[in-house]
């Protein structure tokens, strides 16, 4: 019951965000970018009596992630603005996504053999 419930409030927040957008992409993208999905699984998590070092743990996951999202979005700007076709901004978006953490994890790697 507790999973059907996340489902439906998640589904809820996508439906209405999806159709701020519609309406106003603009306001739609700034809501988007609010950290929703983040803030809800945190909630969540809580509410399922995880403790705060998961929590936390989780946060910093998110945290790690923003970067490469970021790229993933301004790939997918750039391709759309440049009239190509949606899955193959998505595509092109997900290789970068996909590329900067492997990027970031590697530069990780190398700044810990110096310590």
């Amino acid at each position: 019951m507790f999973l059907f419930m996340k489902i439906v409030a998640s589904a809820i927040v996508i439906g209405v965000v999806t159709e701020i957008s519609r309406r106003f992409p603009s306001y739609g993208g700034v809501i988007a970018a609010l950290p929703l999905v983040s803030l809800l699984s945190i909630i969540w998590l809580y509410v399922q009596g995880e403790q705060t070092a998961v929590l936390s743990k989780f946060a910093l996951g998110v945290l790690w992630g923003f970067p490469a999202t970021a790229v993933l979005l301004i790939i997918v700007y750039f391709s759309l603005q440049n009239s190509l076709h949606l899955l193959a901004s998505i595509g092109l978006g997900m290789s970068g996504w996909l590329l900067f953490l492997w990027m970031q994890h590697a530069a990780v790697e190398y700044m810990k053999s110096f310590t």
